[in-house]
Formats: structure tokens, C-alpha cells, sequence
């Protein structure tokens, strides 16, 4: 009994270190001058089901160095997440990787948790002066969610990007999981989470705001 709950506490460390590890891994192969890319975000970021390597993240890294850009990613990006565990997480992240660009891809599982939206906008809130204070671009991806809550909450969450980045003057990606949740093929068995096949679209979508704050 001892030795099982001993091998059940390891299992659960190693699943919350392994955000961290791999971020460190990806720092650790790049020069230490190249400008941070921070990519907070769920699992449509953390690539849930997808090989890392096929991400829309990962693909970002390719194209920002085929493309001539100097620039690193790293990816802070947990399954489950939601806004206000992104901004308990925010302060260390800033403060390890220092980044110049912070896209923020969150609000979903907040969405689908139902969670107040006053508390949603506070934690955003928070995050964008968080990055702003450091002297970085932030960044908002716009998420929607299916009408689990009312057609009534599902808009007003949906239309609290387009405020918070008239507020903090963010560019801000609209369309991101819209252009590929319609479609079966590019959609996991679960229904909620985009396949390899979609990587590259999400990427597509993202690319053209991002790379407007982006100097080569």
C-alpha cells in the first residue's frame, strides 16, 4: 500500500513538471539572445492528442526560422487550462523566459466550466498588464465555444476578446478554432480537439496578426 501510493505521488509530479521540463529543453537549444515567443495556452495549444512535433506551435518555430526570424518559442501551454490558472502561472513565466511576444489562448474551458464572465474578464485583465508591465506584445487568439450556456453567455464571452483588446490596444486573432470544428476531418474522435491534418490551419489563422508584431 505504501509503495503504491509512493508510485501514484511520483506519477502526479512528473505530470505537472513536464510543462516546465520541456520549455526548458526547447530554451536550452537556442541562443540566449534570440527574443521569446510565449505561447500561453490549453490543450488547442499544448497539442492534446497530437505528436509535439505537429502542433501548431511547433510548426510556428519552423516557420519563424525558415522565414528569417530570429525568434523562440516557447510553449507554456497545459490541457485543462484555464484563465486563472494561466495567470498564477503568468508571473514565473515572465520573469524565467522573458519574452517579447505573449499570445494568450485561453477563455475555452472557462467557457465550457461556465465560469462567471466577470471573473473571466478579471483574469485577462490582470494577464495583459502582467505582460504589458514587462515590456512584452501581448497577443489574444479569440476562442468560442459551443452554446453548452445559452446563446446569451456564449456571445458575450466570445465578444470580451474583441473588448479586452480594444482596452489594452492587443492584436488580437479572430476565427482560430472556428475554421476547422465544423469540419469531421480535421476534428479528433472527441469532437473538441483539432487533429494533425489541422495543425497547419491553426497556424494559418494565428500567422498573419502575430507576424505583424514580429521584427526579423
Amino acid at each position: 500500500m505504501i509503495l503504491s501510493r509512493f508510485l501514484l505521488r511520483c506519477a502526479a509530479a512528473v505530470w505537472f513538471t513536464v510543462p516546465l521540463i520541456s520549455a526548458s529543453a526547447r530554451a536550452a537549444d537556442e541562443p540566449v539572445s534570440s527574443p521569446v515567443i510565449l505561447i500561453m495556452g490549453d490543450s488547442l495549444s499544448a497539442g492534446y492528442g497530437v505528436r509535439v512535433e505537429d502542433t501548431w506551435v511547433a510548426l510556428l518555430q519552423k516557420r519563424l526560422a525558415n522565414q528569417g526570424y530570429g525568434y523562440k518559442v516557447v510553449n507554456a501551454s497545459i490541457s485543462g487550462e484555464t484563465s486563472g490558472g494561466a495567470r498564477s502561472r503568468l508571473p514565473r513565466a515572465l520573469q524565467l523566459h522573458k519574452p517579447r511576444v505573449v499570445v494568450l489562448e485561453l477563455g475555452a474551458n472557462d467557457g465550457l466550466r461556465g465560469l462567471p464572465l466577470k471573473q473571466v474578464r478579471s483574469n485577462f485583465e490582470d494577464m495583459l498588464r502582467q505582460v504589458q508591465s514587462a515590456g512584452a506584445q501581448p497577443v489574444l487568439i479569440a476562442m468560442r465555444i459551443p452554446v453548452n450556456y445559452g446563446q446569451t453567455y456564449t456571445e458575450q464571452l466570445h465578444a470580451l476578446y474583441g473588448e479586452l483588446a480594444q482596452q489594452f490596444s492587443a492584436p488580437m486573432v479572430s476565427g482560430f478554432i472556428e475554421r476547422v470544428a465544423l469540419n469531421d476531418k480535421l476534428m479528433q474522435a472527441d469532437g473538441l480537439h483539432p487533429n494533425t491534418e489541422a495543425q497547419p490551419l491553426l497556424l494559418d489563422v494565428v500567422w498573419p496578426t502575430l507576424a505583424r508584431v514580429l521584427k526579423k
